[in-house]
């Protein structure tokens, strides 16, 4: 999958997830591997939206492979396992990461 096609899964994937009581969120996702990339997903004012850009004023930046974003938005990797394994590495608040992967397993 390319960095550009995993974007607009998310951006799809954003239309089914429940963000009420959700005030703000701002996470940068960082990709590595072959197709690395950066987008953010934020939640703000009621409205989801995903990015292709660094967010530079973010609660937390999660990094992560492409492979296990993948398993992390298919609920095959456990967001905690993950972090506690180092397939997953947050740097900021480690609760607005918990609250995304929270917003993940929310989907329709």
């Amino acid at each position: 999958m390319t960095f550009d096609n995993l974007v607009k899964k998310v951006r799809k994937a954003a239309e089914g997830v429940d963000i009420s009581g959700i005030g703000f969120l701002a996470v940068q996702i960082n990709i590595t591997g072959e197709n690395e990339g950066v987008f953010y997903v934020e939640v703000k004012d009621g409205r989801i939206s995903v990015e292709p850009y660094d967010y530079h004023d973010r609660n937390c930046a999660i990094t992560i492979s492409m492979d296990n974003f993948n398993k992390l938005m298919s609920g095959k990797l456990d967001p905690i396992a993950g972090y506690t394994l180092g397939k997953i590495k947050v740097d900021g608040d480690v609760g607005k990461a918990l609250e995304f992967s929270n917003l993940v397993k929310s989907r329709k």
